[in-house]
């Protein structure tokens, strides 16, 4: 039996020039959707203007460390409760003028919350259900005198 050869085709120009442009094209692809997927899913910015936000920032600072406040986050999964224990210098637990905390992911907007705490026992607590993984919460916290005191802290559930 005689073993019938195949033709070999020579490597033009226009094959290479197509390998290339088959290449590039999926390197684009690819990249034009990952580029959509990150500006579609982001939260947005911090601050509207950051040149302003740096003008108070030091005397903000200042006053929020003047409260010598500590403040423990502490998720429950089994209660599905948020609680935030703030305390003065002493330990003593802190009665808040005012209290807005935004939770959520760090990279993307779709699971924000803005749960709704109650003061419980010296305790902030909200129910709040959380799925596995990082969490963030921006907390922002008035004083009796308006003093702002603000915290970013990332939360994990382990559930």
């Amino acid at each position: 039996m005689a073993m019938v050869e195949k033709p070999v085709r020579p490597l033009t120009g226009w094959h290479v020039l197509a390998m290339f442009v088959a290449f590039f094209s999926v390197i684009i692809v690819v990249n034009a959707g990952l580029a959509w997927k990150a500006i579609s899913t982001f939260p947005g910015l911090e601050v509207e203007n950051g040149y302003i936000a740096s003008q108070t920032f030091d005397s903000e600072m200042a006053a929020q460390k003047a409260l010598n406040w500590k403040m423990k986050p502490v998720y429950d999964s089994a209660a599905d409760q948020l609680r935030l224990a703030f305390t003065d210098a002493s330990g003593q637990p802190v009665t808040l003028k005012s209290l807005n905390v935004l939770v959520g992911r760090a990279t993307e907007a779709s699971q924000d919350v803005h749960p709704a705490f109650t003061q419980t026992n010296g305790v902030y607590v909200a129910p709040a259900t959380l799925a596995m993984g990082k969490w963030m919460m921006a907390i922002e916290a008035r004083a009796a005198d308006g003093t702002l005191f603000q915290q970013r802290i990332d939360l994990y559930v382990n559930r």
